[in-house]
């Protein structure tokens, strides 16, 4: 799964564990789960509430649901894992748990 290895590449050398659910890869840093690698190879990220209605407006991203119009709430989003996006996604994600990228 190109875009599971992509975000352990960004997560190197940090207290990460993976966690099958959300119908893939949870990713937990610190002892907080940040984001999930969908099956699909999209991303579920969790983000600060009071930046997801800016967030939403990156190409693809959308409020996430679990299941058919059971909205998650404004802390998680979906987006594409196109490789150019997945580190800015990554970051996004670290930042609302008060941890830098890098």
């Amino acid at each position: 799964m190109r875009t599971l290895e992509r975000v352990r590449d960004l997560l190197a050398g940090r207290d990460v564990r993976e966690r099958r659910m959300f119908g893939g890869t949870s990713v937990v840093v610190d002892g907080r789960m940040v984001l999930s690698v969908r099956g699909d190879g999209t991303l579920l990220v969790r983000v600060d509430p009071d930046r997801s209605a800016d967030l939403v407006a990156h190409e693809g991203a959308v409020r996430a649901e679990m299941g058919a119009g059971r909205d998650m709430g404004p802390s998680w989003l979906s987006v594409p894992a196109s490789d150019g996006r997945v580190e800015f996604w990554v970051a996004v994600a670290l930042e609302h748990h008060g941890a830098q990228a890098g």
